[in-house]
């Protein structure tokens, strides 16, 4: 029996093949929930016991629940990221070679697999920039077909194909389009998606996207398989916790940034200020003061969500020999010495504790001392604003495949998790305590 959470997580990831499509996603649920929507250019006027959310550049978006009991307030944030690695398409995109072929020039955006994308279908997705009268409006596009492929090179023509894994994005990722094509013809396909003149369209952000939907497999009906998981796995689980919950000492944030496949460094990133800015004009609603902003970020907790690396079947080798994670077994914590996670002692503590009071397993996370890891957004985030954080996820395989695999029953585990950690109010109460109370 495949539980409620996991077949709305596949349809989630089934629907939003871009960050954009994502955030809108978000943004539509947060909508039907009752929610308001603010802009960074418009002046707020929070309450007490209301929930709002803004968007930043369509691909990333901070929602909060306000506390009715604010006199010694902190926040609650939960943040992942909104973006996977995949295949950019260039401005001037169309490639055509004589009359044989005609091809779009991309390039890779985030680190990924490139062998995974080739000899399947795939399309583009993304926003287009639509001239309307004196507006430049953002709209979503999606070219729900079978468009394009990457062909890889037969054997016959590369004997070593399979004991050499390396790809040039220039010339062997670029995908095939069509035969013999007129020139413009990708924007002839999208100003007909969009009803729109060509002239219209003034700028895009169009990526490749797999054409596979998410299933569920195994004998047990025990994993899930889609695009994505890496990391709208955990938007998904910390957006419902953090809507089946509520604190009313708390303002509760979900957090979810675009470009953490690239390094954060963005206007929408977990590096910029967005998080602070956001959460600095909640504090001067609630009291004008700078000196309180900065108690209750003292008092305040941060989940920093990102899938983990689970044991691999065929190479266990690769994973440290204790500190290693299996599918279906619960939430990750994650610890790095280099601090490419913001983990530490306390942060573990609170989040043990809470897991405890879920009754939601825990796993904890580290790179074998010899192997270089990947890292993610808490510690990029915690340089802008700081706080307690702990970086979890939780456990996969084939991380940055264009499709991956995760375990069914760990999302459950999130989502329990988070509803914990949003119905908490945290508060510092001496030097390295930290007292936790619902």
């Amino acid at each position: 029996m495949i539980e409620k959470e996991v077949q709305e997580l596949l349809s989630f990831i089934d629907g939003n093949p871009t960050a954009y499509h994502t955030t809108a996603s978000v943004r539509n649920i947060l909508l039907k929930e009752g929610f308001s929507e603010l802009l960074e250019s418009r002046r707020w006027q929070l309450e007490p016991g209301r929930s709002y959310f803004v968007c930043r550049n369509g691909s990333s978006i901070l929602a909060f629940r306000m506390g009715e009991q604010l006199e010694n307030y902190s926040f609650n944030v939960a943040a992942a990221h909104t973006d996977s690695p995949c295949f950019r398409i260039k401005e001037n995109a169309e490639i055509h070679m004589g009359r044989k072929y005609t091809k779009l020039n991309t390039e890779g955006y985030g680190g990924m697999i490139c062998s995974t994308w080739m000899d399947r279908p795939l399309s583009v997705a993304g926003r287009v920039l639509i001239k309307e009268n004196d507006a430049i409006t953002s709209r979503l596009l999606t070219l729900d077909r079978d468009l394009l492929m990457i062909p890889s090179v037969a054997i016959h023509m590369d004997r070593e194909v399979n004991d050499k894994a390396s790809y040039n994005k220039q010339v062997d990722m670029l995908p095939l389009l069509g035969g013999a094509a007129e020139e413009g013809v990708l924007k002839k396909l999208i100003a007909a998606e969009l009803q729109v003149a060509e002239e219209q369209i003034l700028g895009s952000d169009l990526f490749l996207c797999i054409r596979e939907k998410a299933a569920v497999w195994g004998c047990n009906e025990e994993f899930i398989s889609s695009g994505r998981l890496d990391d709208q796995q955990c938007v998904f689980g910390i957006l419902k916790g953090f809507l089946n919950a509520h604190s009313a000492q708390s303002i509760n944030v979900a957090a979810f940034f675009d470009n953490e496949e690239v390094g954060s460094g963005t206007k929408q990133g977990a590096a910029s200020t967005f998080l602070y800015d956001v959460l600095h004009r909640i504090a001067q609603n609630v009291c004008p003061s700078d000196e309180d902003f900065h108690r209750a970020v003292a008092s305040s907790f941060m989940f920093s969500a990102d899938n983990a690396h689970a044991v691999h079947p065929n190479h266990p080798e690769y994973t440290d020999v204790n500190n290693c994670t299996y599918m279906n077994e619960g939430v990750v914590v994650k610890v790095h010495a280099g601090q490419k996670y913001t983990s530490d002692g306390m942060s573990m503590a609170v989040a043990k504790e809470l897991a405890a009071r879920a009754g939601v397993p825990l796993q904890y996370f580290a790179n074998r001392s010899d192997k270089v890891g990947g890292s993610t957004l808490g510690n990029l985030a915690m340089a802008q604003v700081s706080m307690n954080c702990v970086d979890i996820g939780l456990p996969q395989l084939a991380m940055h495949s264009c499709y991956e695999t995760a375990g069914a029953r760990d999302i459950v585990s999130l989502i329990r998790l988070m509803e914990e950690f949003y119905a908490s109010h945290f508060e510092e109460t001496a030097s390295g305590t930290l007292a936790i109370c619902k």
